[in-house]
């Protein structure tokens, strides 16, 4: 028995080495950790649990029969962080690249059901060159393998990628149907064609960087959700995340004892809101006095800047929060910030993650860029998503809500269960100088006229009183209390039942 355990360690040793000392010489000097490395950091000590070490690839063709590693360059288990379970593949770029064999995908799709089957969240550390060109089709096919498990498991237990190094063709579907993906810069992009092909297709000459880095997919193109420096930094903030989900749709997300009183005063944010309308003031600080701790995590923080999306607590309970920026376009909603929020609600709404939206909004952004390439379709994914939504809702109106932009942002009208203003609040169809232009068309050569015309209608709408005599607004609040009447209010509805017509599935435009 000593002689066959001996020669287990022996494979797993091996199996260990992956591609071998020099190639994680190699990784290492391009600054990246190894697979395992990667694992052994995410996961809580000792608790990672391998499966399917031994697994070898099964392609005879183009002299592969005779170039086998044990784990076919794949490592996955599950294991903890913080306790709680997860379930983790990571590809190991010293085999074959990391790229993707049947056999690889095989094993990938076996932790994926696992996940699915007992109810924890999967997260993927991707670092592969692709589909392993010498099995062809049956690469191919592994890849759909996973997409097809993406989609099952949306929406039923959170799915995290962690884009770590080259993920490019059909590679980059799977980690865009999960939740959430996180980059590490310089080391990680994401294409559906290289730079080569680019440059033969379309003539166009441009970097890998450029193409698909992690700058572009976080501040362009709104892919990723977070971009770090190095490996380590990466995986530190993807535990942070992780302490903000729940493990699976059946399950609440977890609860902290707060430390921090949900009674604080905040005497700053009497002051916050500028008495000009004209003038911005920074959104986050609301957020940040509202949170327990200050604590927030922002998830696209360099995407649509117009809107914030994230991660809070109060009371201990994990909140998400959508909020317009007014230091940014004025925090109007435009074609990029409607689709973060969309989908940053349906997230917190497959999840049973309370919503806090904070308004502050002029209207959608006007132009023929945005009418010519869909914000009807695009706002309406945001009014959607806040429609659909069945988890307790607040609403904060701190200063302008206009138009439709009013009723999108989780308005009473949409089932907002508890809707508060600030005195600074205004709700109206649109602002009073552009209002008064159009009802006294007639009288646009009197300055004097327009200006008294102006001036009622401002002292008409320009207050939340209107929308509070009709019952829109819940209750008017000094900006001081904002964080004990967000949390009374959430307080209130944690054990709320709302349920929509049985259905199939709705129809989003998409």
């Amino acid at each position: 028995m000593k002689e066959v355990i001996n020669q287990l360690e022996k494979r797993r040793s091996s199996a260990r080495l992956g591609g071998g000392e020099e190639r994680i010489d190699a990784q290492h000097q391009k600054g990246k950790l190894t697979a395992r490395e990667r694992i052994a950091l995410l996961l809580d000590k000792n608790s990672f649990e391998e499966l399917d070490m031994f697994v070898e690839h099964r392609c005879s063709d183009f002299g592969m029969a005779k170039k086998k590693i044990p784990g076919d360059g794949v490592v996955t288990g599950h294991g903890k962080i913080n306790g709680r379970l997860v379930f983790v593949y990571s590809q190991d770029f010293t085999v074959f690249g990391g790229s993707l064999s049947e056999a690889h995908a095989e094993k990938i799709c076996k932790v994926m059901d696992l996940a699915l089957k007992v109810g924890a969240p999967i997260i993927g550390l991707n670092d592969s060159g692709g589909a392993r060109i010498h099995e062809g089709v049956a690469s191919l096919g592994g890849y759909a393998e996973v997409f097809q498990r993406n989609v099952l498991a949306s929406g039923v237990i959170p799915q995290i990628s962690v884009i770590m190094g080259p993920c490019a063709g059909g590679a980059v579907y799977s980690p865009a149907m999960t939740d959430f993906i996180f980059m590490v810069e310089d080391t990680a992009y994401m294409f559906v064609t290289g730079p080569e092909v680019v440059k033969t297709v379309t003539h166009e000459v441009v970097t890998r960087e450029e193409l698909g880095g992690a700058s572009t997919h976080t501040d362009k193109t709104g892919i990723a959700d977070v971009a770090l420096s190095n490996d380590v930094d990466t995986i530190s903030e993807i535990r942070r995340f992780f302490s903000f989900l729940p493990l699976s749709n059946k399950e609440k997300p977890p609860s902290i004892e707060c430390l921090d009183p949900v009674t604080r005063i905040e005497k700053s944010l009497d002051n916050l809101a500028p008495t000009d309308p004209h003038k911005p003031y920074d959104m986050k600080e609301l957020i940040l006095k509202i949170a327990d701790n200050e604590d927030f995590f922002e998830t696209k923080p360099t995407f649509a800047k117009n809107i914030i999306t994230g991660f809070i607590r109060v009371n201990g309970e994990t909140i998400g929060v959508v909020a317009n920026q007014p230091a940014v376009l004025a925090g109007c909603l435009d074609i990029h910030s409607s689709r973060k929020a969309a989908r940053f609600v349906r997230f917190c709404d497959c999840f049973d993650i309370p919503i806090l939206t904070l308004v502050d909004v002029p209207g959608f952004l006007p132009g023929t860029d945005q009418e010519h390439n869909g914000i009807i379709s695009h706002g309406a994914k945001l009014l959607y998503a806040y429609a659909e939504a069945t988890v307790p809702k607040v609403t904060v109106i701190t200063r302008k809500a206009y138009g439709g932009a009013y009723d999108v942002m989780a308005s009473k009208h949409l089932r907002g269960d508890i809707n508060y203003a600030w005195p600074t609040a205004e709700i109206a169809v649109m602002g009073p100088k552009g209002a008064v232009e159009i009802i006294f068309r007639d009288s646009l050569d009197d300055p004097d006229s327009i200006n008294s015309h102006t001036e009622d209608y401002r002292k008409t709408f320009a207050n939340p009183f209107v929308a509070a005599r009709r019952g829109f607004i819940d209750d008017i609040i000094n900006p001081s209390d904002t964080r004990l009447k967000v949390a009374s209010a959430f307080d209130v509805l944690k054990n709320k039942k709302l349920e929509n017509p049985w259905k199939k599935h709705g129809n989003i435009p998409l």
